[in-house]
């Protein structure tokens, strides 16, 4: 990982000139636009790969965290699993990998995630958490069918006030490999997103670890999304190591997993069809892992909840 003390959009920079030298490797390519934006194609017009979805995902952690892929139990034994380790969650995950920025310009549409969220700290999520910083880089990943224009990324640039030529976006669509891998990297991040939703004090989580079944590239963006948010909600498992009196974690514990949520219990799509396509419809309270897991390194104590739902992936996942 990048060197310590550094800037997110600083760390992901340097991961990204490390990632460029090695773009034919990913199945990647690289593309500069005329105001000097550099962009990293890793699954629109080319075909990615397990390896670009990782890359990806460290891009969006700002390479504060570890991602890899090994098997699992779900939905059937051996299954791929993505896993991610942090110890740094609040910064890797909240003040960057959350993709928090819709991008809309125009025509276009993309969800922004990484350090550059950081760099324009326009959402509320960074009243709450230390994490705005003056960028002299910036580094952006879009989970997009179509690569951005040159109005898309001064749309960018004028928010982050990094100029677009040291800009440098990364861009995937949700149904590619690529796409998926990263987008199910997500689990930690979620947990934490959740937490913070329930007025956790973030400061008390130390370090993270997730694991969740990587889908079946699917058809189309949209069956895309329902199977990687499945993948999380019904299968994901993470652990977080957490401070502090355990009281709190016994009364918090059962209200973070998806299955808090009167909204679980069928596959996303029907979800998201139900809700009018609006994310915005859907309870904010069911977006977690099937299970979490607080470890309190003070006391050595360890609370968890929730379950997973082999049937449902084996449904979403087409099996």
């Amino acid at each position: 990982m990048g060197e310590p003390g550094l800037l997110l959009n600083d760390r992901a920079w340097q991961l990204a000139e490390t990632l460029l030298a090695t773009i034919e490797d990913l199945r990647g390519c690289e593309h500069q636009l005329s105001n000097g934006c550099r962009l990293i194609d890793m699954g629109v017009d080319v075909a990615g790969g397990l390896d670009a979805g990782i890359a990806l995902a460290r891009l969006c952690l700002a390479d504060l965290g570890r991602v890899t892929i090994g098997p699992g139990p779900l939905p059937a034994d051996g299954w791929p699993h993505v896993q991610v380790a942090t110890d740094a969650p609040v910064a890797a995950c909240l003040a960057s990998q959350y993709a928090g920025w819709q991008i809309s310009e125009g025509d276009y549409f993309g969800m922004g995630s990484g350090p550059m969220r950081a760099a324009a700290a326009h959402e509320k999520l960074f009243e709450d958490i230390q994490g705005a910083e003056s960028a002299q880089v910036c580094v952006g990943v879009l989970e997009s069918a179509r690569l951005p224009d040159e109005a898309v990324v001064d749309a960018i640039a004028e928010k982050t006030r990094v100029g677009a030529d040291r800009t440098l976006l990364a861009v995937a669509p949700t149904a590619s490999q690529a796409g998926t891998v990263q987008v199910v990297a997500r689990s930690v991040e979620t947990a934490l997103h959740k937490l913070h939703e329930l007025k956790f004090d973030m400061s008390r989580v130390v370090s993270g670890f997730g694991s969740t079944p990587l889908p079946p590239v699917a058809a189309d963006d949209l069956a895309g999304i329902g199977r990687t948010n499945d993948a999380i909600l019904y299968g994901g498992h993470v652990t977080l190591w957490v401070t502090g009196d355990d009281n709190s974690l016994a009364e918090i514990v059962p209200r973070v997993p998806s299955s808090a949520s009167d909204a679980h219990g069928r596959p996303f799509l029907e979800i998201f069809a139900g809700a009018g396509h609006d994310f915005y419809q859907i309870d904010p309270y069911l977006f977690s892992p099937a299970v979490i897991t607080l470890m309190n390194v003070d006391s050595g104590r360890v609370h968890r909840h929730g379950h997973v739902s082999p049937e449902i992936l084996s449904e979403s996942f087409g099996l």
